[in-house]
C-alpha cells in the first residue's frame, strides 16, 4: 500500500471521527478470523496433455466457426470489431487465438482490500479464499420453517459470516431481501456489507447503474483514489449458457472493469441443459465462454483484475432437476481447473452445494464432497462456501454455521504434512518408546494445542452426557449456535463521517426513483 493511499485513508478517519473513533478502535471488538488459505498440497489433474490440446483447440474452434452472442450491447459489438472479430448482426466470431492473447493481460492474482486491512485477501496462485452462499430468494430456520427473505434476514447472515471463522470474505448477495423493492435492495445490501462487517465484499451486477451505485460507494468508504488505484470489490457476472452474453451483465461488468474493480466472469452450466452431457463437451464449451468473457473484460480495460469462474452441475434426467456432489461434476471442476491454470488466471468454482431441503444427511454428504473437490481442484475464489440449500434456492441458518464450521477442516488439510523436527516428532518417539502412550510425554504437552482440528459445533460427548443434555442432533446445535453468535455479535467501528456519508448517498439514491416489485 502506498505511502499516498495509506495517508489518505487517515485523513478521512481524522476529517470524520477524531478523538471519539479513536476510543473506539481502540475498544472495539474483533473476531477471529483466519487467514485466507495457502495450500501445501498438490492439485489434482485428471486431464492428460493430449486431452488439454484437444479441449482447447475445440473451444477455439466454437468461438471461431460457432461464435457466441453478445446481445443487447452495441458497444460490445464495436470493441470485437476494432479488435478484429468477425460480427455478424449480434454474433461474435472470433479468430482463433485471439481469445486467448487478449486474456493475457488479466493479471494472474490480485489482492481485494478490505476495511480491515488485516482482513485482506490474496486472490490467484497457491491461494484459496472462502465466501458465503449467494443468490437464495428463500431462508430456512429450524423454528420459522421456508419463507422469503428479508432485508433483516441479509444483516443476520453478513453478521454471522464477518463472526465466522474461517470464512474470509462476506459475500455479496447472501439472500434476496424481497421485502426491499428491487430497484433499491442493492444499496442496502451494499450498505449491510459495509457496516455489519469488515472483511472484503462483492458489489450488485443485476443492472449497470447498480453497478455504478456499488463502486459510488465504495469511494466513500475507501476513497475515491484508493478505490482508483486498489481492488476493494469483486462481483459475479454469470454467462447464459450456452455461449451468450446479455446486455445486463456485459454492462456491470464494463462498470467494474472502468473502475478498476474484479469481476467473476462464470459460466452457469447445468450439464444436459445448458451443456453436453459429457465432460470433455462441457469442458469444451465451459472454456470457450470463459475465453470469450474474460477476453471482452480485458478489451473494455487492459490488466482489469479478473477470476475465471466454472458453476458446473448435472440434471437429474427423471426430474429435470439439479443434482450436486456428483462424480460428473468433480471431473469437470478438476479439469476446468487445470484450463484455467493454464490460462494464468484466478480460479473460481465449488461451494458447500447440495440439493437436500433440509441440512440433513443428503446434505452433508454432497456438501462434503463438492467442498473436498474444490479443494483439490486448485479453486482460488469459493463462493457459496456456506449455507446453501435445496439447489441455491435457500439460505440456510443452521447449515451457514454447520458449513462454515467444516470450513475448517479445509484450512487443515491444505497445509499439508509438516516434515520439521516437529513434525517428524523423532525425541516422542525416543521418550515414549515400546509399549508407553504419549499422552504425557513432552512432544504432546507442547503441540496438544493445535495438533488437531477440532469442530466448534460437533458433539463428542459421551452418550450418557448427550442424552443427559437433550440428546440434540447436530440441527439443534447449530441453530443454538446462531443465537450465540447473533447474541454476541457487535458491529465494527466505521468512521461516523463515512456512515454518515454513506446513509446520505443511499437515501438520496432511493429518493430518485420509484420503488418497483418486478
Amino acid at each position: 500500500m502506498s505511502d499516498t493511499v495509506e495517508a489518505e485513508r487517515g485523513g478521512r478517519r481524522a476529517r470524520g471521527g477524531g478523538g471519539a473513533t479513536r476510543r473506539a478502535e481502540r475498544t472495539a471488538v474483533s473476531f477471529e478470523t483466519a487467514r485466507f488459505i495457502q495450500r501445501n498440497i498438490p492439485n489434482f489433474e485428471i486431464l492428460n496433455e493430449e486431452a488439454l490440446q484437444i479441449i482447447e483447440w475445440n473451444a477455439d474452434t466454437i468461438l471461431e466457426e460457432i461464435g457466441v452472442n453478445f446481445v443487447e450491447n452495441e458497444p460490445a459489438l464495436q470493441r470485437w470489431r476494432e479488435a478484429g472479430a468477425d460480427v455478424r448482426g449480434e454474433r461474435v466470431h472470433i479468430p482463433r487465438g485471439l481469445a486467448r492473447k487478449l486474456c493475457a493481460t488479466a493479471p494472474k492474482s490480485f489482492t481485494q482490500v478490505a476495511r480491515n486491512p488485516a482482513r485482506n485477501v490474496d486472490i490467484g496462485g497457491r491461494n484459496l479464499v472462502l465466501a458465503p452462499v449467494y443468490g437464495p430468494p428463500f431462508v430456512r430456520d429450524a423454528e420459522g420453517g421456508r419463507r422469503y427473505a428479508t432485508i433483516a434476514d441479509f444483516q443476520n447472515f453478513v453478521k454471522l459470516g464477518y463472526m465466522s471463522k474461517w470464512l474470509h470474505h462476506s459475500g455479496g448477495t447472501v439472500c434476496e431481501p424481497t421485502d426491499v423493492p428491487v430497484n433499491k435492495r442493492h444499496l442496502d445490501m451494499v450498505l449491510s456489507h459495509m457496516l455489519y462487517s469488515d472483511k472484503p465484499f462483492m458489489g450488485s451486477v443485476t443492472e449497470p447503474s447498480r453497478a455504478a451505485d456499488s463502486v459510488a460507494m465504495a469511494k466513500i468508504l475507501f476513497g475515491d483514489s484508493f478505490v482508483d488505484q486498489n481492488t476493494v470489490m469483486t462481483s459475479l457476472i454469470n454467462i447464459n449458457s450456452p455461449m451468450t452474453f446479455d446486455g445486463i451483465m456485459m454492462g456491470a461488468m464494463e462498470v467494474y472493469a472502468q473502475a478498476n474493480q474484479a469481476t467473476i466472469v462464470s459460466p452457469f452450466i447445468v450439464g444436459g441443459a445448458m451443456a453436453p452431457v459429457t465432460v470433455a463437451g462441457t469442458l469444451t464449451q465451459v472454456l470457450a465462454e470463459v475465453l470469450a468473457g474474460v477476453a471482452y473484460n480485458q478489451l473494455v480495460r487492459p490488466g482489469a483484475p479478473v477470476i475465471a469462474g466454472a458453476f458446473v452441475t448435472s440434471i437429474d434426467m427423471n426430474s429435470g432437476a439439479p443434482t450436486f456432489g456428483t462424480p460428473e461434476a468433480a471431473h469437470i471442476t478438476y479439469g476446468a481447473g487445470q484450463l484455467v491454470r493454464r490460462l494464468g488466471l484466478p480460479y473460481r468454482s465449488g461451494g458447500a452445494f447440495c440439493g437436500s431441503k433440509l441440512p440433513d444427511a443428503q446434505a452433508a454428504y454432497e456438501t462434503a464432497n463438492s467442498l473436498n473437490m474444490a479443494l483439490l481442484a486448485g479453486v482460488n475464489f469459493m463462493l457459496h462456501a456456506c449455507g446453501w440449500l435445496e439447489g441455491g434456492l435457500v439460505s440456510s441458518y443452521e447449515k451457514f454455521v454447520m458449513d462454515a464450521d467444516q470450513l475448517g477442516t479445509l484450512h487443515h488439510l491444505a497445509q499439508g504434512v509438516h516434515m520439521d523436527l516437529n513434525g517428524q516428532a523423532m525425541d516422542a518417539i525416543r521418550e515414549v518408546g515400546p509399549g508407553g502412550h504419549y499422552l504425557g510425554c513432552e512432544h504432546t504437552q507442547a503441540n496438544f494445542k493445535t495438533a488437531f482440528w477440532r469442530s466448534d459445533l460437533f458433539d463428542y460427548k459421551p452418550f450418557e452426557t448427550w442424552a443427559e443434555e437433550g440428546a440434540r442432533d447436530t440441527q439443534t446445535l447449530a441453530g443454538e449456535r446462531v443465537k450465540k453468535m447473533l447474541g454476541d455479535y457487535q458491529q465494527p467501528d466505521l468512521d461516523i463521517g463515512i456512515s454518515d456519508a454513506l446513509g446520505d448517498y443511499v437515501a438520496r439514491r432511493k429518493s430518485e426513483m420509484p420503488d418497483a416489485f418486478v
